[in-house]
Formats: structure tokens, C-alpha cells, sequence
């Protein structure tokens, strides 16, 4: 759809009457001579649809530097940085343009500019001297940036062959408020403005944020000046439309900067736009809407650096059905007041004598709510006003605060105020469940709601350092965009490498499942890289391998927080000890946490409870389903036949790859000291088979089967027969295999035994009736441990549900790939995400 059919859908060019197009170019679109010259070709192609006025702001940093240098002054602290850093933005634009456009009027221009400086020096020179900076000064000094933006344009527009007039805001611009925030008066200023005959062949430039009062006396237009100039210029000049022209392609769902997959709108109803920017969005200032509104003139938000971009229109009526709501904001630095009290209910005049007050010292009251008690009043005012409010109505209610009519003001700081706006809400279903929902997912308290009558927005009032967080998951929700696993892995040796190359291979097919998997942080023992964008995982294991940073548990949870993390997971595919006592911690910190390490789950009753506990207060996910037969989804299976009522009687399992296979070569005649020797060199083994041989890991995973059936256990309540005499645990690893063999004859004996008797021997982990054991046991061919070996995991479960026949689970249990295919499947568990077809 083209930009001209948008316009004309939205307002009759016709009935209008004007052709004429307004275009307005902020601080960055003017920052250097490059830019200037951008500026002026955008111009010249808007020049051959109809007559063009220009509105243009300070370039970028210089309005900053202007402020710096009265506060500074005032403070009788030293600017001469800022002046410096001023004259070198300004020089550096008339020599830039000086060697690109021929014709330009360098030595004027820059005449012109140091008498602008000269003066500007005067006038910060007085405030020295007076210790002060009155109002009508500081006006003058602040609007500099935007005289001298015309006079450069001015001189490029006239090299370049054209027309140039120029409009003086002091002289046609009436306006009434006072020096630093005024309002214009449209009809008297569209009168003057009529009365200068401008030709149709004239390029007309006015510089934004400026005007006069009815004195003649210079004023500027305050917080988005420009953009109300350009907004007050198109209504006088009854323009077809206004374009405001920025550093972005438009209005955004959300902030990009917040949401790295925000929407590009097409197009927002006037309402839209002034209730989004009312609550914070940077669309357009609530004041800019206004005299474009009144005159129905739709404005185009476009952006300078991508001058074909569509941009997004503002009109009477929003265009864009693709999205019912045009979106979330957040405004940050916020204090809620509650006036409450039984002088409240039913006395008339007591909320108005609230807002008066707020009225009578100038503060802005952002959001308001009341109980249907009439027993309180609660609203929102930014943190910055809240000592001038509180001492506001402190004045106004004195006596009735001194006779308990009223009870003493609570006070709640640092809050934020997130809101959904659309005109769509209106009809949409469901929106505010689904608003809520999101936030109650990512443990976001909600201190206040407050909905308009209109049902165009909806905001609720946060913790401010939650904001953030709040707007991802509310957008991820509401629009249904990406769903982001930010994912911290520690020890990227051979399960957390495997892991590693698996998401490597996969990223690409999540996120066409809307699926954002991001590795955020790597981490072995001595060092950690971290990424809050997502580490490029090409060659990893080199940029680990070269990273400085020093690994630090702790530093993630900090890291996570500071970059306002949405789904933080650690992925801990270590064996330690020390990360598995961080679980905790890391669940009450918001963090999913995934792992194949066993000592969590097996460390005290309390410990195993307090997991739990975080991850159900946090509503985070603790996935451990690799901690019992690697890949096979041993606890999965078992958790939802629990839920679903079934209950464990007995079982029976092999639970240790290492040992399938050694137990598996006894049957084959091979002795257990060659048998264990190969298992070894397979890599089945730990590097120390004697931590395979003990049985104490085999303890771990039936302790973990048992405490998720219900009991109550610890480890050492569990019968161990290691496969070893306690004499073996002594000495080095080489001393033990060369000391092996001597128990090959006393094995032998028991394999010929079991199989006179038709059985094989297996080193079985069970549970029957609440007693653990783990133990060298002979099956026969009806067992389903019979045929168990080569590294396989069998685990059979006899159950209310399934019995005599249990349900059996069978498949490899061991090997990184397998172990590191189960974390991954656990990763995916913590979102909501459908992964089907």
C-alpha cells in the first residue's frame, strides 16, 4: 500500500484546500554536514509534490551542552568543555559543507556563527555575574541550537538553486505560559503567518521550540518544542500533512531498545498515539497531537536515515488491522501517594480539593485509582515532584490530618507505570487476562491497575526495577513474538560441550518456532564469556579458551539482573558440589535451572524440599530429568504417573551404564578386571572406575527416584554393596587395575553359579515397599534385567496402575550426546512454546 493511498484514505487532500507538507527533522537528522545535505535532498523530493516547510531542531547534543553551560554558570563551576565541544560541532558542520556543496556561503555562515557564539558568551558572562540565570535569559540561550540549524539550512537550500523563506517563531508564533514552557495560540498565530504572502515557490524554514509572547519577548515551547512547532506549523499553515522525520523507522510496538523484535506499526489512530506517549512511548509528546488532531492533519513518522521506510502514519482512524493493540510502554520513576481515610467517604469535594492542590503546585498527576469504598485515593506522580506534593497536601488537609479525619499519607517509592494501549482493546477479549497472566508468570507484584473509560489502554502500576521485565513478557504475550531463553552453561567439558554443539546446530530451527535460544554465558572452572545479546557460538571453545574474565557463580545472577534477563537459565553440567548448593539461590533470583548433576537432588531432605519451595515462590522450573538415565525420560514418566494418581510399589533398575556393560561381558566369559579395563577405554567409565565400581552413584539416582515417589530418604539410609571390598578404595588408579584381576576368580565363580540356575548377574538398584538397596543381584530370563547389557539402562516400575507387568524403560543411559540431548530437551521445558510440526 502506498503512502500517498494511506493519506488519502485518512483525509481529503481536496477538501483541504492546502498544498503544503510540513516536514520536521530532530537533533540527529542534523548532527553533521552530511546529514544536512540528506536533509536538504529529502526536501528537494518532497519539493516536486508540493510547497515544503521545515521545521528543524538544534543539532544533536548541542541543546544538552547549551543547558550544561547556565546550570554550570549558575553553579560557578567551569564550561568551557561544553563551549568548546559546541563551537566544534558547529565548525565541523560549515567545513563539512563547505568542501561538499559548491556555492556555499562558508565565510558568511561562519561570520554569522561566531557572532551567535560572541553573544551567547555575553549572555552566560551576566549570568556570572548575577549568580542567576532569570528565566527570559535562559530562553534565550537553550533555543540557539535551532537558530543556527535555519541559518545553515538556509544557506545549503540557496546553493542548492532555492527559494528560501524564513518565518520568525518570535515574531509569528503567539504564545502565552511562561518563558520556558509555553503554549501557541493557533488562531492568532495562523493570522500573522497569512499575512506574509509567502510565494509557492519558497522553501519555508521556522526553527522549532521557539516563540514569542505578547510582548514580543522570546519564549521556548519545552519538553519535544520541536516537534510542537512543526505540529502548530502545519495547523496554521492548514498543511495536507505532517511529517516528523527521526532516527527511526517509525512507531514501535515497544521500545526496540527494551525488545530487539518490536513491530513496526503502519499506522495509529490520533488517540493511540496521545495515550502511548502520555505513558511514556517516544511517538509523539500529547501536546505535538493536539493541533494536528484539531485540523484532522495526519502525521507521518519517518526516519532520516531510511528515507524509503513507510514509516507510521498518524490519523482520525488507525489503518492497521494486523495489530489491536499498537502497544506496551513503561514510565519509569515513579512515586504513588494514598490519601485515605474515614474524612473520605462521602464527603463531597475532598477528591477535588486532591487534585487542586496537585494543580496549585504544578505537579503532574500520571495515573489515579480509588477504592469503591470511597475510603481512599491513590495516584501516581513522578519521583522528582513527590516532596512538592506530599508538602501539597500536607498544607491542604492540615486539619484534617491533625483530627484523624484523614490518616497519614502513605508513600511508595521507585514504581513504574507499564500500560497497554489500542483502540482495538475495546473489542478484544481476554486482553487484559492475557496482560495479567504474562506478568504473573514472571513474579511481577502488581501494586495498582487503573483502565480508562474509553478502554483504549490499560496500566498497572510495578516495582521500578521490574519495569523492564514486565514490558518483555507482556509484548511476548500480547504480540506473540519470540520466546527468549537466555541460557548460562557451566562446565563445557563433554556433556556441556555436547550441549553447546546440539544448540549450535539448532538455533536456527527454534527460531523459526519462535523460539530465541540464546547462550548468554560459558563458563568453566577459571573462566567465563558472557554475551546478554547471545554468544556467537562459531569456534566457542577458542573464545572460552581466550576469555579473561574470571568465573564467579555469584556474578551471574548480578549479570542476569543488570541486563533485566527475561527467562535466565544456568545449566549446570557439572559434577560439583559447590554449584549444586547455588540452586537455590539462583531460583529465588528468578533463573530456570537445568541440570544432569545429581548432588542437589541428593543432598540433605531440607535442601531437596527448599528447591522445590524457590521454584514454586518464584515460579521458575527445576529440570533434572537427565539426573536418572541420562537421555531416557525416567523422571518425567514417573512424575506424571504420581500425578495422575498412580502410586509406586516396587522397583527395580539398572541404573549405571558403565556397569551394564561391564555386568553384560561377565556373561560372555570375560573376566571383570578385562571387562572393566575395556569399559574404561570406551570411555564408559569415570576416569577412576572405582566411582562407577562403589555403587555410589547408582545410590544417587535410586535416592532421587525414591524422594520424587514420596519417601522421605537420605543417602545414607540406602543399602550399598559396592561391586568392590572396602580394601580396593586405597591407593592410585594404577595401583587398583593392577590389583583387579585378583577378584576375577571369585566372580567367575558367581557368573557359573547364576548360570547353572538360569540366571545372569546385574547390578540392580531397587525400591520395594520404602527400602533402598543397591546390589549385585542374579535374574533370571522373566526379569526384564535378563537381557540388560552393552551400556543400556533398564528401569522397571511396578505400580498400582502397573502390576504384575511393569512399565519398563529401556535405552542407552550413558554417552555426552545422549546425556547433553535430555539437557537440551529440559531447556525447552521452561517455555511454553509449542514445538510441534
Amino acid at each position: 500500500m502506498s503512502e500517498d493511498y494511506l493519506f488519502t484514505v485518512t483525509i481529503n487532500k481536496q477538501e483541504k484546500g492546502c498544498n503544503m507538507r510540513v516536514l520536521k527533522f530532530g537533533g540527529t537528522s542534523v548532527a553533521n554536514a552530511e546529514r544536512f545535505l540528506r536533509v536538504a535532498d529529502i526536501i528537494e523530493n518532497k519539493l516536486k509534490q508540493e510547497q515544503i516547510a521545515t521545521v528543524l531542531s538544534a543539532p544533536a547534543k548541542i541543546t544538552n551542552h547549551l543547558v550544561a553551560m547556565v546550570e554550570k554558570t549558575v553553579a560557578g563551576q567551569d564550561i568551557q568543555s561544553n563551549m568548546y565541544d559546541a563551537e566544534k560541532i558547529f565548525a565541523d558542520i560549515l567545513e563539512g559543507l563547505n568542501k561538499q556543496l559548491p556555492g556555499f556561503a562558508y565565510a558568511e555562515m561562519k561570520e554569522f556563527v561566531d557572532k551567535e557564539i560572541a553573544n551567547l558568551k555575553q549572555l552566560l558572562h551576566g549570568v556570572a555575574l548575577l549568580g542567576q540565570c532569570p528565566d527570559s535569559v535562559n530562553a534565550m540561550i537553550i533555543c540557539r541550537g535551532e537558530k543556527l540549524s535555519i541559518a545553515i539550512m538556509s544557506a545549503v537550500l540557496k546553493a542548492r538553486g532555492h527559494k528560501v523563506a524564513v518565518i520568525n517563531p518570535v515574531s509569528m508564533l503567539l504564545a502565552h505560559g511562561g518563558y520556558l514552557e509555553s503554549t501557541v495560540d493557533i488562531n492568532e498565530s495562523t493570522r500573522r503567518i497569512a499575512q506574509l504572502n509567502i510565494a509557492d515557490d519558497e522553501v519555508i524554514l521556522m526553527a522549532g521550540f521557539t516563540a514569542g509572547n505578547d510582548k514580543g519577548e522570546l519564549v521556548v515551547l519545552g519538553r519535544n518544542g520541536s516537534d510542537y512547532s512543526a505540529a502548530v506549523l502545519a495547523a496554521c499553515l492548514r498543511a495536507s500533512y505532517c511529517e516528523i522525520w527521526t532516527d527511526v523507522d517509525g512507531a514501535y510496538t515497544c521500545d526496540p531498545r527494551i525488545v530487539a523484535d518490536a513491530k513496526l506499526l503502519k499506522s495509529m489512530s490520533y488517540q493511540e498515539a496521545m495515550e502511548l506517549s502520555y505513558f511514556g512511548a517516544k511517538v509523539l509528546h500529547p501536546r505535538t497531537i493536539s493541533p494536528i488532531a484539531q485540523f484532522q492533519i495526519p502525521c507521518l513518522i519517518k526516519n532520516t536515515n531510511n528515507p524509503d521506510a513507510p514509516g507510521t502514519i498518524i490519523g482520525v482512524e488507525d489503518l492497521d488491522i494486523n495489530y489491536p493493540v499498537k502497544g506496551i510502554t513503561n514510565l519509569n520513576n515513579m512515586a504513588m501517594i494514598n490519601v485515605s481515610g474515614p474524612g473520605l467517604k462521602g464527603m463531597v469535594g475532598m477528591s477535588a480539593r486532591v487534585f487542586s492542590a496537585m494543580s496549585y503546585a504544578g505537579i503532574s498527576v500520571v495515573l489515579i485509582t480509588q477504592s469503591s469504598s470511597e475510603y481512599s485515593i491513590s495516584f501516581c506522580v513522578p519521583q522528582s515532584e513527590l516532596y512538592q506534593a506530599e508538602e501539597a497536601l500536607h498544607e491542604e488537609f492540615y486539619l484534617e490530618l491533625k483530627d484523624g479525619l484523614l490518616e497519614p499519607l502513605e508513600i511508595i517509592e521507585r514504581l513504574a507505570i507499564i500500560s497497554v494501549v489500542g483502540d482495538g482493546m475495546r473489542t478484544m477479549k481476554g486482553l487484559s487476562a492475557r496482560f495479567f497472566t504474562a506478568l504473573a508468570q514472571a513474579s511481577i507484584n502488581i501494586v495498582a491497575i487503573a483502565q480508562g473509560s474509553s478502554e483504549r489502554s490499560i496500566s498497572v502500576v510495578v516495582d521500578n526495577d521490574i519495569a523492564v521485565m514486565g514490558v518483555k513478557v507482556a509484548h511476548q504475550m500480547l504480540f506473540g513474538t519470540d520466546q527468549i531463553l537466555d541460557v548460562f552453561v557451566v562446565g563445557v567439558g563433554g556433556v556441556g560441550g555436547a550441549l553447546i554443539d546440539q544448540i549450535e546446530r539448532q538455533q536456527e530451527w527454534l527460531k523459526n518456532k519462535q523460539i530465541d535460544l540464546r547462550v548468554c554465558g560459558l563458563a568453566n572452572s577459571r573462566h567465563v564469556l558472557l554475551d546478554t545479546n547471545g554468544i556467537n557460538l562459531t569456534n566457542w571453545r577458542e573464545k572460552v579458551k581466550q576469555s579473561e574474565t574470571a568465573f564467579e557463580l555469584e556474578h551471574l545472577i548480578a549479570f542476569a539482573k543488570n541486563n533485566r534477563l527475561l527467562n535466565p537459565i544456568l545449566v549446570d553440567c557439572t559434577s560439583s558440589s559447590a554449584v549444586a548448593d547455588k540452586y537455590a539461590e539462583f531460583l529465588e533470583n528468578g533463573f530456570h535451572v537445568v541440570t544432569p548433576n545429581k548432588k542437589a537432588n541428593t543432598s540433605s531432605m531440607s535442601y531437596y524440599q527448599r528447591l522445590r519451595q524457590a521454584a514454586a515462590k518464584s515460579k521458575r522450573k527445576f529440570q533434572y530429568d537427565t539426573n536418572v538415565g541420562a537421555g531416557l525420560p525416567v523422571i518425567e514418566n514417573l512424575q506424571n504417573l504420581l500425578n495422575a494418581g498412580d502410586e509406586l510399589i516396587r522397583f527395580s533398575g539398572i541404573l549405571s551404564g558403565s556397569l551394564s556393560f561391564i555386568f553384560g561381558k561377565l556373561d560372555e566369559g570375560m573376566s571383570l578386571s578385562e571387562a572393566t579395563l575395556q569399559a574404561k577405554e570406551k570411555g564408559f567409565t569415570e576416569p577412576d572406575p572405582r566411582d562407577d565400581l562403589s555403587g555410589m552413584d547408582i545410590a544417587r539416582k535410586l535416592l532421587i527416584l525414591a524422594r520424587e515417589s514420596g519417601l522421605q530418604l537420605e543417602l545414607e539410609q540406602i543399602n550399598v554393596e559396592s561391586v568392590l571390598p572396602a580394601s580396593y578404595s586405597e591407593g592410585d588408579v594404577h595401583t587398583f587395575l593392577k590389583r583387579l584381576p585378583d577378584l576375577d576368580a571369585e566372580f567367575k565363580d558367581r557368573v557359573e553359579k547364576a548360570a547353572k540356575e538360569g540366571k545372569v548377574l546385574r547390578y540392580v538398584g531397587s525400591i520395594d515397599h520404602g527400602q533402598c538397596s543397591v546390589k549385585i543381584e542374579a535374574v533370571d530370563s522373566d526379569d526384564p534385567l535378563f537381557k540388560i547389557k552393552n551400556g543400556e539402562n533398564a528401569l522397571a516400575f511396578y505400580t498400582r496402575y502397573y502390576q504384575p507387568i511393569p512399565l519398563v524403560l529401556r535405552g542407552y543411559g550413558a554417552g555426552n550426546d545422549v546425556t547433553a540431548a535430555g539437557v537440551f530437551a529440559d531447556i525447552l521445558r521452561t517455555t511454553s512454546a509449542k514445538l510441534g510440526g
